[in-house]
């Protein structure tokens, strides 16, 4: 089943970028894009098929993942390589210019523009500008639900530095970093234990950060065994890894029948309806696995097929306004109903997926081009201005390794 081959592009560096993960923030965003369609014309609960739809927000899980392993990856290759560390002030800096004006954009329109924010507090709109909408319950704005993720995310942004610091350490030890890495989900294990007893809320407190602390650390875990390998310093047991890349569509196959059994009620109910600490551990455990199950072959291995798919200029494309699909989709399904005056959980799921694909991607464009490309190219610009330093200044951390997007979802 491998799809390996003599590839048309070479291989990057250990310090280069890895493109064909841009195809995967596409395929998050797609799905989370199906999966809030389908809960909208209510197929989701009325159809054999809805719990696959139900189960689309494992896109979640392959943003996470995706950000532990693209944002980690620079600091275990500064140890591992005897580089520069990122610049923490640096790193703060793009990671503002990448979220936060899109973001604060799509915040304002949808106050304005969706009638069922009025009156807009100014609780509203500090809770909301600040990320912080998370932690009283119900106070997520129209057109701004899947913003729960951006707001945990953001949580993993600021702490990094520091779980990177201490997960690293001063001596690249391979097998450490990545026991460390992966001690996320002993975090995760205990939040959820804490549901179990009845001291945390099963609906608030699913959405802060402790509960996906096994999603960012599985991907933190991927990028130091990736370094090691790409190295030379990794230990035998880490090549399963390139050889599981080699046979993509296995991987793939055995993400779809994980993501078979997570459509049962195993996984927890398939509405709104609080699932129980069970529930939610389980899906939590599932859908790390299924994100690792996808990553594998795009991130590992040598050449294929598979990778030179993902890393083509379409699939690039779509991964670049990946993050302005994931802000702008509820807005458009919003105005989808407002404007046909339809009844909540009506209308036909193909039609409806398709209008906000469309003009989903329209205003992730727009988005793109008018806002997150000119800053992220700002910020490019601004790092390579003369400082009067040389090298050892420590004004080259790898930056290639950093990329311009780490989807949130």
């Amino acid at each position: 089943m491998s799809t390996a081959t003599t590839p048309t592009t070479p291989e990057p560096s250990v310090t280069g970028r890895l493109p064909a993960l841009d195809a995967l923030r596409a395929i998050g965003a797609v799905a989370v894009v199906g999966h809030h369609v389908g809960f909208q014309t209510a197929v989701t609960m009325n159809t054999t098929w809805g719990g696959w739809l139900a189960r689309l927000d494992v896109g979640v899980a392959i943003f996470f993942v995706l950000s532990g392993f693209l944002l980690f990856r620079p600091w275990a290759l500064s140890v591992a390589t005897g580089r520069p560390r990122p610049r923490t002030k640096r790193y703060f800096w793009r990671r503002a210019l990448r979220i936060l004006p899109a973001y604060w954009l799509a915040v304002v329109v949808c106050f304005v523009v969706l009638p069922g924010n009025h009156p807009v507090s100014a609780g509203d709109w500090l809770r909301h500008l600040t990320l912080t909408q998370i932690y009283e319950a119900g106070q997520l704005g129209h057109g701004l639900s899947q913003t729960w993720s951006l707001a945990t995310e953001v949580v993993f942004y600021l702490l990094l530095p520091l779980i990177a610091v201490l997960a690293v350490g001063r001596t690249w030890r391979p097998v450490r970093t990545v026991l460390l890495a992966s001690s996320g989900a002993l975090l995760t294990l205990a939040w959820v234990a804490m549901m179990g007893a009845g001291w945390l809320d099963g609906a608030l407190h699913t959405m802060w950060f402790p509960s996906y602390g096994a999603w960012f650390g599985g991907g933190m875990a991927l990028a130091a065994a990736h370094v090691a390998l790409r190295t030379g310093t990794a230990p035998a047991a880490f090549r399963v890894l390139d050889d599981l890349a080699s046979a993509p569509l296995a991987c793939w196959a055995a993400a779809v029948a994980v993501m078979a059994i997570a459509t049962t009620p195993i996984a927890g109910p398939r509405d709104l309806t609080s699932p129980t600490a069970t529930e939610f551990g389980t899906k939590l455990a599932l859908y790390l696995l299924i994100a690792v199950l996808i990553t594998i072959p795009v991130a590992f291995g040598g050449p294929t097929r598979a990778k030179e798919a993902f890393s083509s200029g379409w699939a690039r494309w779509m991964g670049h306004v990946s993050y302005g699909l994931f802000l702008w989709h509820p807005l458009v399904i919003e105005l989808i109903y407002l404007l046909d005056d339809r009844p909540l959980f009506t209308g036909g799921f193909v039609n409806t997926f398709a209008l906000t694909m469309v003009f989903g991607l329209a205003y992730a464009a727009v988005s793109y081009y008018g806002v997150e490309r000119p800053l992220q190219t700002l910020g490019t610009q601004s790092r390579r201005r003369p400082t009067g330093r040389g090298p050892a200044s420590g004004t080259s951390a790898v930056p290639a390794t950093t990329p311009d997007v780490a989807a949130p979802a």
